[in-house]
């Protein structure tokens, strides 16, 4: 599979300096983690889900999550876990490879609510389980991850199939000042300890706001909600760092839905939307409430996040297009990780707009790299626009 692999090759060679890499589930995990991109989220007790996943991959869907948690009902776990032990039938007797639209089957997670179920879910799931790439651990701490760690080295050791987690941050452990310090410095030595198992560590904001009462509306990011701005920070500060302690940390879900009326101007710029029928694009996300997702994409990425949750099919293709390095991040990266600048030093960008500086800006470089491989290196005439609009007509 592949990042705008559901576009065609030609439309790919125009659009890209340097295309987005190819990879598969049993890529190593650094790579895996990179690669993640918008997770699109469906319950579990979907009865066509096998059909679904399929769909969704056709449309550059390259990681989901199969949820028997907050997504159902508590009387419809069971029903949900056999229903995933079906589908995973379905897709695997009939799987769907096309190396030119890459459609593939994408990394698949299942999001449990309690150990017990990762086991049982990996027996009962037999052969199958090799479409399996891990678990996603709800409410995640110290204390109540270590159970759901263990039980996925059973179920790897067990399978002989190498499965990954994905604790979610969303407990009010986390959340309050007074015990914040402690549980980060719980889920740092947890993880630290099960490093090998842990893909990625993901944010469940909508818990967080779920505390207080909060809901934040389409008009402003996670980032507008302090309380929540915060604990992203902090989470990033104890579990995001490059000194190679660091996990990749996902951005928030976005939540959907339209408001009565709007109460504050669009976001969206208008000047990238000036040519051709790009107003028409610019028009239809403003009406579909996408230009606050355009904003939190941005300030994921500058406040050290990468890839997003995602509960809606609309939200994937931006997540995605704003996941692409331009050809000027690219050159700037390309020009601090020469071999001849290991020494330090100041350069002027080959753009002669800035300057880059070797020492601080070389973790920067190497993150960048790491993305422009999965995602792609846009050419230098093209803009998100561009990516948008082929991502959505692919």
């Amino acid at each position: 599979m592949r990042h705008f692999g559901h576009i065609p090759s030609m439309a790919r060679a125009g659009l890209f300096h340097r295309e987005p890499a190819a990879f598969t589930a049993d890529s190593p995990a650094r790579t895996l983690a990179v690669a993640l991109g918008a997770t699109l989220y469906s319950p579990a007790t979907r009865p066509r889900l096998a059909d679904d996943v399929r769909k969704q991959a056709a449309r550059g869907v390259v990681s989901m999550v199969l949820c028997l948690e907050d997504s159902i009902s508590d009387a419809d776990v069971e029903a949900g876990e056999d229903n995933l032990v079906r589908q995973f039938a379905d897709l695997a007797d009939t799987p769907v490879t096309d190396a030119d639209t890459a459609t593939d089957v994408p990394l698949l997670f299942i999001r449990v609510r309690e150990p017990r179920q990762i086991t049982d879910l990996v027996t009962r799931l037999g052969e199958t389980v090799r479409l399996l790439s891990g678990f996603v651990l709800p409410k995640f701490t110290e204390t109540r991850g270590r159970a759901f760690l263990e039980a996925l080295t059973q179920a790897e050791a067990a399978s002989g199939r190498r499965l990954f987690a994905m604790p979610v941050l969303e407990s009010p452990e986390l959340l309050h000042l007074e015990t914040r310090a402690e549980t980060l410095a719980g889920i740092a030595s947890i993880t630290e300890k099960y490093r090998d198992h842990v893909l990625a560590l993901r944010l469940g904001v909508t818990d967080f706001c779920s505390a207080y009462g909060l809901r934040r509306s389409p008009d402003m990011t996670a980032y507008d909600v302090k309380i929540v701005a915060h604990v992203i920070s902090d989470v990033v500060n104890v579990l995001g760092r490059s000194d190679g302690t660091g996990f990749t940390i996902t951005g928030p879900v976005w939540e959907y839905f339209r408001p009565g009326e709007r109460m504050f101007k669009p976001q969206l710029r208008r000047s990238p939307f000036m040519e051709g029928s790009a107003e028409d694009l610019r028009t239809a996300l403003i009406e579909h409430d996408l230009d606050g997702l355009l904003r939190e994409i941005e300030l994921d990425r500058a406040n050290g996040l990468l890839g997003k949750t995602c509960i809606h099919p609309t939200h994937v293709v931006p997540v995605h297009a704003l996941s692409v390095v331009s050809h000027e991040e690219w050159s700037d990266a390309q020009d601090i990780l020469r071999p001849e600048q290991g020494g330090g030093g100041v350069l002027r960008s080959a753009y002669t707009n800035k300057m880059n500086e070797v020492k601080p800006h070389r973790a920067w470089a190497e993150r960048t790299l790491q993305r422009a491989e999965l995602f792609g290196v846009a050419k230098e005439d093209v803009g998100f626009v561009d990516l948008l609009t082929a991502g959505l007509s692919g």
